[in-house]
């Protein structure tokens, strides 16, 4: 290695070490956080279980009819209660327009004492302690990502968990619950690990620029440290019969170089791998279905024509017969050319999970159904991909190493269809709601392993084994947080000399 070179290496390291020592740390330390904690969110079960009971007695205008009211064509329908009306949902992209069902006028939003009397029916055993506290034009620190639901009412419960609620003045719907536990908990995990704060993300490209120029700074470090240290290791090894100490250092540079000859790697992998979180190469891609795709499995552009009120009351008294559980609100979908209304309820207890169930919009008669038929979401899957052979179609009943449920549901059973085209896609179509749930090419698989593999370590068999990864994951983060910290002293004493030199 030539002088110029390990004058270079050892400089860099140095240099860029001493400037981002604590946001490795930073870094390192809420990753072992967010192991148990994330940012706030409304979880599905709670949010259904908050709604009212779904009542179409009072409904006298069909969906049609309120969609071309307000000129409103090929949008996703939803139908629920707010307070005590009924009102259908149209989700055109970001946000989705509310439209009372008994009279089909638009809904006006919510005022200060709108929302007041909403939220008291929402959280009847808050209703006493319950205030308001402010209305949001821009989003704070726990509504970034629900910049669709603007302007936003923030409530405080007045529990002793000190809980905010969020509703969405433009549709009335409950957003998000964060109690004071959960933002204290995210701002020592995810917030720091994500640099998510209010002031730097709401400026979407310079957070996403600032946070891919540290990492890539950050693997800068930590492979020219990984260099430097083993040329280090190799040259003292060299000049000592004693391998224990082949290192140059001494005091706490002799722990720094050994924490990076052991755990370097890792630094340089894990920083790595959180960069390309943030898609900074052409190559990089989320495998999305098209709307071509979405299309074909559905059969037909969505029909309100069908949804006449006689045929929703008939498809949600199907769903009510069910035992155990209250439907709180419907979704439309097709499944090859024919409609069909997905009924999403609360059980009896806090604990179990949402159920959800199928009717069919044009014959009710024949009652709720969990799931299509194995045949039916083969052949859906095939139309997804009309040029393409099929590999294999397989049903799992448990995830594989693409589909599987680390922070978000991945339920099962699923079809995984693969196919011969150039990007050796993968579709995963859920027969419980009859759609796409995910879709792999090759691009992507590549992406999951050197993004989430090598960040979040959900391998297969530890995926299986979640105490032994997060094990791993904390030992590992230790041993990064053990090289930042044993170079920072001495990093700030040679920043104190050379301020000294310049005085």
């Amino acid at each position: 290695m030539t002088t110029n070179l390990r004058r270079a290496i050892l400089y860099t390291h140095r240099w860029l070490g001493i400037a981002g020592g604590l946001l490795f740390v930073l870094w390192f330390a809420s990753g072992i956080a967010m192991l148990w904690a994330r940012m706030p969110e409304l979880d599905s079960a709670e949010r259904l279980r908050r709604l009212p009971e779904l009542d179409l007695d009072a409904a006298r205008v069909a969906p049609v009819e309120a969609a071309r009211a307000l000129g409103l064509s090929n949008s996703g329908l939803r139908i629920a209660m707010l307070g005590e009306r009924p009102v259908y949902r149209f989700d055109t992209g970001p946000r989705s327009t509310t439209v009372f069902a008994d009279d089909g006028q638009p809904f006006a939003g919510l005022g200060d004492d709108e929302v007041m009397r909403l939220a008291r029916a929402l959280f009847p055993e808050h209703a006493a302690t319950l205030r308001h506290d402010r209305r949001l034009e821009s989003p704070d620190q726990w509504t970034l990502q629900n910049g669709g639901a603007l302007p936003l009412h923030r409530l405080a419960l007045g529990d002793p968990g000190d809980t905010w609620i969020y509703l969405s003045a433009p549709t009335g719907e409950l957003i998000l619950t964060a109690t004071a536990s959960e933002r204290r908990r995210a701002y020592a995990s995810a917030v720091p690990h994500w640099l998510y704060v209010t002031p730097l993300r709401r400026h979407g490209v310079l957070w996403s620029r600032m946070v891919v120029g540290l990492s890539l700074a950050g693997c800068v470090v930590a492979a020219s440290g990984l260099i430097w240290g083993l040329w280090q290791a190799l040259r003292a090894g060299d000049r000592s019969s004693r391998a224990r100490v082949a290192t140059p250092y001494a005091g706490l540079m002799r722990w720094h170089h050994y924490a990076g000859l052991a755990f370097g790697l890792f630094a340089f992998t894990w920083v790595l791998s959180g960069c390309l979180s943030m898609d900074p190469l052409p190559w990089q891609s989320y495998a999305e279905p098209t709307v071509e795709q979405a299309a074909a499995v559905a059969g037909e552009p969505i029909r309100l024509e069908a949804l006449t009120i006689d045929r929703l009351r008939a498809s949600l008294a199907a769903l009510a017969a069910e035992p155990e559980w209250t439907v709180k609100e419907l979704e439309l979908v097709h499944f090859r050319s024919e409609p069909f209304l997905l009924g999403h309820g609360s059980p009896p207890s806090s604990t179990q999970s949402s159920p959800h169930a199928l009717v069919s919009a044009l014959r009710a008669e024949r009652g709720a159904f969990a799931r299509f038929g194995d045949d039916d979401v083969v052949a859906a899957a095939r139309s997804a991909m009309p040029a393409a052979r099929v590999i294999d179609a397989t049903w799992l009943q448990r995830h594989d190493a693409y589909y599987y449920d680390l922070h978000g549901p991945a339920p099962l059973p699923v079809l995984r269809a693969r196919f011969d085209d150039p990007a050796r896609t993968w579709l995963y179509v859920d027969p419980a709601t009859g759609a796409i749930a995910r879709m792999e090419n090759r691009s992507s698989r590549l992406n999951r392993w050197l993004y989430h593999g090598l960040h979040s370590f959900d391998f297969p068999f530890l995926l299986r084994h979640r105490t032994l990864r997060d094990a791993i994951i904390v030992v590992l983060s230790l041993g990064g947080i053990l090289i930042a910290v044993t170079s920072m002293a001495d990093g700030w004493r040679r920043v104190g000399r050379h301020v000294r030199r310049l005085r």
